[in-house]
């Protein structure tokens, strides 16, 4: 069924689910009134004298204080509920005043759709649109100006409150790229959901289900004296159960709001919702990418980005040249974006960026010394060359750890700083085993033949205690020329394994109308698995993912027993720095002034960002692939007049000439795995890059 028969199907149908969640509040409070009923009526049978006697006198006091117990149980489990703050997803608030054009577009569409006009607009960086109900009075007051009163009824503040209209969230990519008549075609299902949520039976469903969600976090938050444990044990018991026999209510209702949703939109921009889907598609695309491969290095330097969503734009359409679809989009182009809607574009593209840094990665709130805004002009010299000296100064100072000499017998004067050729030197295997990964009890090791870095020291105990002295770790200038240890032990290391390349998940479909939900991909309702651990930030929280540690070993079979020893020293290493830098980026934001449109810092927790990383922490050859192509760069800079630059699509490249240099990922990759350095050696000959040569470190 379609057009008003389809609206008026999926609205009875959330009013119905609605129904049903709120029959479960009502059971209840039945249940918790049931004891205090009986002992009403024992009570009142001695008053009347016809329950008398010494067991009915035992029997009353018993209910009695059982009644009590249960109603202040209950009282206290509904003030939680109706106290608790709900999730509030980490947005920057846009004002009427620095977008006038967006919210009289907002509004004429609402008025185009017969439907209260969302209360206020918000931005997100992500790909993904929805409506947020902030009327909590934890969330502040609502706002002064008003739309659609006539909804609102003579009721009491219950009836005002559900008359408020939710926040439309739009995702900020979708601003930048998108034309103004798309982002309207895009919105329209969005703000058609307003309509049902005006309902005053669905508005009270889901602010039970919110509370009740909000009570859940603040069990799982918990105490440290006893009684508060058993306190919030209890109202988790409470919480949950009421949650399980609300589950498939929920989901019901939500489904039928998107469907009523999506059928009145039906008569707004029809045809161009199809173009604008695709658009949405290519957005999540290239902001994907933009995210994983450009600002993600930045982020890691103490450096953000602050115009990331013109980098999407510039990302989008390299990638529309590449796949030769730039003469389908010249045309789009030339139209008005909806970036113009916005007064001051600049300020708040400034802002979203600050949120995604701190969303994604768990940067400060707040820019200093080490954590500064980075342009793209600047992005070159600020973030490729420094991570690429960066890396390799931590190579080398590991590589020093392990002993390894910083130049070979017989080499001529001034070659002992950081070169290349010490690393390939070191991970170069015998020409015995050239040609196949070095495993423990090989006949090179056992018999203490001759390497490149001096006489291999012979198998050792590993549960013998060792006497001889050890390098300082992060010590440039301790002896080289001591006894390298064995690396023997394929084992030696056991590093948390997970793929870099693994795609975030879906964000769904941004023409329904729905707050964020757990599992994008799976239809389910908005308010998670009670049974689950429960995120401080609410449904759109993405958990860490977790590989089993026996996926390590499948990681690190494929490369040499040295890279796999080096592999652990980088990643011991990195985690040394990542912990000595966690308390700078988990401080406090200060009363310091920021930018004129910030996020909305007020309204959400961040205690324990990321609160969507981007990607599982990077396995230990993932790692020292990583360091030994930055050290190839560093060579191919200092030696052959190479330059760093942008690639809005692969992210930190490497320029001979003005163009971009041949992928060198499978060199590198066949010196970490076989131990082979004829790929690299190879390649870096034909650009006329000298390995013996130092480089400059940071």
């Amino acid at each position: 069924m379609t057009g008003i028969g389809g609206v008026e199907m999926g609205a009875q149908a959330a009013r119905s689910r609605a129904l049903a969640v709120l029959r479960v509040r009502s059971r209840a409070l039945a249940v918790a009134l049931l004891p205090a009923a009986a002992a009403v009526i024992l009570l009142v049978g001695g008053s009347t004298g016809h329950l008398a006697g010494g067991g009915w006198d035992v029997l009353r006091w018993v209910v009695s204080v059982l009644a009590l117990c249960v109603l202040l149980a209950a009282a206290g489990v509904a003030l939680v509920v109706a106290r608790s703050r709900p999730a509030v997803t980490p947005t920057v608030t846009v004002a009427e005043e620095s977008a006038p054009d967006l919210y009289r577009m907002v509004r004429d569409l609402a008025d185009r759709l017969d439907v209260p006009a969302p209360s206020a607009i918000a931005l997100t960086p992500d790909c993904d649109s929805w409506l947020e109900d902030r009327t909590h009075p934890a969330h502040g007051p609502p706002p002064a100006e008003k739309h659609h009163d006539d909804l609102a009824g003579p009721g009491g503040p219950a009836h005002r409150r559900s008359a408020t209209a939710p926040v439309l969230v739009i995702g900020s990519p979708f601003l930048w790229w998108m034309r103004v008549g798309e982002l309207r075609a895009v919105l329209a299902p969005v703000v058609a959901g307003t309509g049902p949520s005006a309902h005053p039976d669905i508005a009270a469903a889901r602010r039970f289900i919110r509370g009740l969600d909000a009570a859940v976090a603040v069990a799982s938050a918990g105490r440290r004296d006893p009684l508060s444990r058993v306190a919030c044990a209890g109202l988790g018991w409470a919480s949950r159960l009421l949650l399980r026999s609300c589950r498939g209510h929920a989901a019901e209702m939500e489904r039928g709001v998107a469907a009523a949703a999506a059928e009145r939109a039906q008569a707004v921009d029809y045809g161009l919702r199809i173009v604008a889907q695709e658009q949405v598609g290519l957005a999540y695309a290239g902001w994907d990418r933009l995210l994983t491969r450009v600002a993600l290095p930045a982020w890691r330097m103490g450096r953000w980005p602050s115009r990331l969503d013109v980098g999407v734009v510039a990302a989008l359409t390299e990638l529309s040249r590449r796949d030769r679809l730039a003469e389908g989009f010249a045309s789009r182009l030339g139209e008005r974006p909806a970036c113009d809607l916005l007064e001051e574009p600049g300020v708040m593209d400034e802002a979203v960026s600050l949120l995604a840094a701190r969303l994604f990665h768990g940067g400060p709130a707040e820019t200093g010394a080490d954590w500064s805004p980075v342009g793209w002009e600047e992005y070159p010299e600020e973030v490729v060359d420094r991570t690429w000296r960066t890396d390799a100064a931590r190579l080398h100072r590991v590589l020093d750890t392990l002993g390894v000499r910083r130049a070979a017998e017989g080499a001529a004067p001034g070659t002992d700083g950081p070169t290349l050729a010490r690393v390939l030197d070191h991970l170069a295997t015998p020409d015995a085993a050239s040609t196949a990964p070095l495993t423990a009890g090989s006949d090179a090791h056992a018999a203490g033949t001759e390497t490149e870095n001096g006489p291999a020291t012979p198998p050792a105990d590993l549960d013998a205690p060792t006497d001889a002295p050890q390098p300082a770790y992060d010590d440039p200038d301790a002896p080289t020329d001591a006894p390298q240890p064995a690396y023997d032990d394929p084992d030696a290391s056991r590093l948390p394994f997970g793929d870099s390349d693994a795609s975030r998940p879906s964000y769904g479909d941004p023409g329904a109308s729905r707050p964020p939900v757990d599992d994008f991909d799976a239809p389910q309702p908005p308010y998670g698995d009670p049974d689950a651990p429960h995120p401080p930030y609410g449904d759109h929280a993405t958990p860490v993912l977790t590989i089993p540690a026996e996926d390590d070993e499948d990681d690190l079979a494929d490369t040499t027993a040295r890279g796999a020893a080096l592999a652990a020293g980088l990643t011991a290493q990195l985690a040394r720095e990542e912990a000595e830098a966690r308390p700078a980026g988990a401080r406090a934001p200060s009363s310091a002034p920021g930018p004129a449109a910030g996020p909305d810092a007020a309204l959400w927790d961040d205690r324990a960002l990321p609160l969507l990383p981007l990607q599982p922490p990077r396995t230990g050859r993932e790692i020292l692939t990583a360091h030994i192509t930055a050290m190839v760069c560093c060579a191919a800079m200092d030696t052959a007049g190479a330059a760093p630059a942008l690639d809005w699509l692969d992210g930190p490249s490497l320029l001979f000439d003005g163009a971009r240099t041949a992928d060198l990922a499978p060199s590198v990759l066949s010196l970490v795995e076989t131990g082979d350095p004829g790929p690299l050696r190879a390649w870096m000959t034909e650009l006329g890059i000298r390995p013996e040569k130092p480089v400059r470190l940071v």
